[in-house]
């Protein structure tokens, strides 16, 4: 199956199972909930139910809207993260759109109502992040996927969203803490983002075919989805201090306006003079950068060769990834697919 057919398939699961949930939310006071939510599930690049589809594949899974809906609910909680992400971040747009809280934010000022507009917005926002949680349990519940195959699954199902709801919290740990290593950020990193972006997405679909956690399919997972996943947020971590807003759909630099504590941050404080380290403690988290301070702390990441440290760092996890991926026993389409889409997952244009 072909990348596009792959997202029509996820798009046409995710189409239809929000459709049903329409006359549950036929009050017209919820239609701006139901907006939001469409809007924002109609982007993304669908890698997370690529992982998972392709994992089921290789594990010899056939195709069928069984594995379409429960690769598809992977993108509900997705949704659902960067939601509640924009809140804690406060930041103003996701996927070149007002995030959920400035647009629930602008509805309050545009009407006029009582109370504060911001409070509302973080509020709604809130609210409807839980909503696309609890659609994405739902929707892999009812994915129509074999009995046997969602039991098999749903231990891992379940620690993946625990994963993530820690990594938010380790998080705002980070911030709060205000000095980081790589180690730490790694951490956050992990648990927010590499896992449950890569590893476990990998893990659930072959756990679904294959019907148990084989010792093969952990290896696989941690070897190359791991890997991969690390490797994921490091081209993140860059993209959100030198990215094309075209392509990422924020403002350059945002990641720098609210003060990210990433790795690419961690290796630049290690690396950086103490003239420089001090800059960069002083810019970082001014939700007021203007141009000039974002050109300031590129220059500082690019001298102080953490720029170059975590493009090499990229580059080494993904060929130890495409290594593991070789020895693996699976289908030779699906190994083709995990190969591509980890280069992918990783490359510039990410």
């Amino acid at each position: 199956m072909t990348t596009d057919a792959l997202r029509q398939q996820v798009d046409r699961s995710l189409r239809q199972f929000v459709d049903r949930q329409e006359p549950a939310l036929g009050d017209p006071d919820l239609e701006p909930l139901l907006a939001a939510a469409n809007d924002l599930l109609s982007g993304g690049k669908r890698l997370r139910p690529a992982f998972c589809y392709w994992g089921w594949r290789g594990a010899g899974g056939e195709d069928g809207p069984g594995i379409f809906a429960a690769a598809a609910s992977l993108e509900l909680l997705q949704a659902s993260a960067l939601v509640h992400d924009d809140v804690m971040d406060k930041s103003d747009l996701r996927r070149g759109m007002p995030s959920a809280h400035r647009r629930f934010q602008a509805l309050h000022e545009k009407a006029g109502w009582h109370g504060a507009a911001e409070q509302f917005g973080e509020g709604a926002a809130i609210l409807l992040g839980n909503l696309l949680l609890i659609w994405s349990g739902e929707m892999w519940r009812t994915s129509a996927l074999p009995p046997e195959s969602l039991a098999a699954a749903q231990p891992l199902h379940d620690h993946m969203r625990t994963e993530l709801m820690c990594g938010q919290y380790l998080d705002l740990l980070e911030q709060a803490h205000g000095e980081n290593s790589f180690d730490s950020a790694l951490r956050v990193a992990l648990y927010k983002s590499g896992k449950y972006s890569v590893e476990q997405p990998l893990r659930l679909g072959l756990v679904l075919a294959a019907r148990s956690a084989e010792p093969w399919i952990d290896e696989l997972c941690v070897e190359y989805g791991r890997r991969v996943g690390i490797a994921f947020q490091l081209r993140d971590d860059i993209l959100g201090v030198f990215g094309d807003p075209a392509q990422t759909g924020k403002p350059a630099g945002d990641d720098l306006r609210e003060g990210k504590r990433t790795m690419l941050v961690a290796k630049t404080l290690a690396a950086a003079s103490s003239d420089d380290a001090q800059i960069v403690r002083r810019l970082l988290g001014d939700p007021a950068l203007d141009e000039q301070g974002v050109a300031t702390l590129r220059g500082i990441i690019a001298d102080t060769g953490a720029l170059q440290e975590c493009e090499d760092l990229i580059a080494s996890y993904l060929d130890e990834a495409l290594a593991a991926l070789a020895r693996a026993p699976i289908a030779e389409e699906a190994r083709a697919a995990l190969d591509d889409l980890a280069v992918a997952a990783t490359s510039r244009q990410s």
